[in-house]
């Protein structure tokens, strides 16, 4: 009797679940339990989604659940005017509104074509800059600038591609309380690009692949994500059965690790875990996000990191450690 191409997909699926499944289960599965998001970790202001809404993991849900946003009215929707340049101690040039207001641009956006992937709730902690009156300043080439139509039809303006947005919590000019917010979120520098002071790769667009890995002062080897943020892992995650302890708010503190290319990596040991000894697995997660693993293990980024160097994330409930390059914990006692 015949096997019909249906009969042979399951069963080629059969055979790649049973190739990941035990490949992921060399290490064994830790204690399940309630989630911990962390209730040491550094004060800070996360929001959902990494938007920045909220004063905590959880707050600003009213009824319903709907978040309550900061309020946008005033200059953060108003016209952008003419573009300038900025000088900011830390972020060196950054690009502002005619009122002086710093413009962001969003990791989730995409410039190749112009995306904005910023709606809803995100749009009210983020509102859109509008394309239709900005001008280009001193020092600024007005190639750069361009517009993108928005899901709601209105035109957004952007940067070398990048839509540019306000931060509704930046309340006068020079404020920067936007940056780094979620790890997602950077200060626009004229070109575009993410704003960095001379010399420092403090929010800026570098070369780093998707994955790779620094040297820490105290910590030693660890993985750091293609921003250079430290990398972490959930103590209550298990890599086998592959599950996560970390759902719903605990997101908003540590947002998950989209898969990234294996050949977009450099210095993680990918052997021994994984289909074919490729070691590299993507986690569908219950929730319906895509998680980027090592070594089986899901990886995040935690909100209080505001630069690259920062490991705030470490110990945090005893359940939050850096990661090896191996996908081990990092100073786990």
């Amino acid at each position: 009797m015949k096997t019909s191409w249906r009969s042979a997909s399951l069963v080629a699926g059969a055979a790649m679940m049973m190739a990941l499944t035990t490949a992921c289960g060399q290490e064994s599965a830790p204690s399940t339990g309630s989630q911990n998001v962390g209730a040491t970790a550094a004060a800070g202001d996360y929001g959902i989604g990494g938007t920045g809404i909220g004063t905590s993991a959880g707050a600003g849900a009213g009824a319903g659940g709907e978040a309550q946003s900061s309020s946008t009215t005033g200059p953060q929707t108003s016209g952008a005017g003419q573009l300038n340049v900025s000088a900011n101690e830390e972020l060196g040039s950054v690009l502002t509104d005619s009122k002086g207001l710093t413009l962001y641009r969003f990791d989730q956006d995409t410039a190749e074509p112009p995306k904005s992937n910023c709606d809803g709730d995100c749009a009210t902690a983020w509102p859109p800059v509008p394309a239709d009156d900005a001008t280009a300043g001193a020092g600024i080439d007005k190639g750069k600038l361009g517009e993108v139509t928005r899901a709601d039809g209105t035109k957004q303006l952007t940067i070398g591609g990048w839509p540019a947005y306000r931060y509704a919590k930046d309340t006068k000019a020079g404020d920067v309380a936007g940056q780094g917010v979620g790890g997602k979120w950077y200060a626009l520098a004229p070109d575009g690009k993410k704003a960095k002071a001379s010399g420092s790769a403090s929010g800026s667009d570098t070369d780093l692949p998707g994955l790779s890995t620094r040297n820490d002062p105290k910590l030693g080897e660890i993985v750091v994500d293609k921003n250079g943020h430290t990398v972490y892992r959930f103590m209550k995650d298990s890599p086998w059965p592959m599950k996560t302890a970390c759902v719903g708010e605990c997101l908003e503190k540590w947002p998950v690790i989209a898969p990234v290319d294996a050949e977009d990596t450099e210095g993680i040991d990918l052997k021994g875990s994984g289909p074919r000894g490729q070691g590299y697995v993507v986690f569908d997660r219950p929730d319906g996000i895509k998680q980027q693993t090592i070594d089986c293990v899901p990886i995040y980024t935690f909100a209080g990191d505001k630069k690259p160097g920062d490991t705030n994330g470490q110990g945090v409930g005893g359940t939050w450690y850096a990661v090896a390059p191996d996908g081990k914990p990092v100073g786990k006692p």
